[in-house]
């Protein structure tokens, strides 16, 4: 990632929006792990069908990271960290994962019926935990960020 490109970007977007020229970014990089679903990804929130996101609560307190927030602002990137739009946090919600209804995950535009999330999610969550030190299971508690574009 192009520490010189992210920050021009920012910097234009806190000019362009008003900001003040302090405000930091939460989060800066791609969704996703891999380029092909990184790509399919960012080009969902783009077209604003991608609405929504899910991390592991545990995975916060494993990389000590502060839990994203309502407002909180982050650059979204393509796999090669070429910024392409930010995004401000609307809603965030804390459930058990076995608690997810479809009403809710229909929102991250990525799939037909509860199931197919259960079926993506659950394993790259588990591998994220056995990553970071901690066993996922469908009792964990996971962050649903619901988000909007507000700059490209």
């Amino acid at each position: 990632m192009n520490e010189k490109i992210i920050n021009e970007y920012w910097t234009n977007f806190l000019k362009k929006t008003n900001r003040p020229l302090d405000t930091k970014y939460y989060f800066c990089d791609y969704m996703g792990p891999t380029k092909e679903i990184a790509d399919e990804l960012l080009n969902l929130i783009l077209l604003g069908v991608k609405t929504a996101t899910t991390s592991c609560l545990l995975a916060y307190d494993a990389e000590n990271t502060p839990l994203p927030t309502i407002g909180t602002l982050s650059i979204i990137t393509d796999f090669d960290g070429n910024p392409k739009c930010i995004i401000e946090n609307t809603n965030i919600t804390i459930i058990p994962f076995k608690e997810m209804t479809y009403e809710i995950c229909k929102r991250e535009g990525e799939d037909s019926e509860l199931s197919t999330w259960q079926n993506t999610h659950f394993p790259l969550l588990t591998l994220e935990g056995k990553e970071l030190g901690y066993t996922f299971t469908k009792d964990t508690p996971i962050v649903f960020e619901d988000f909007k574009v507000i700059y490209k």
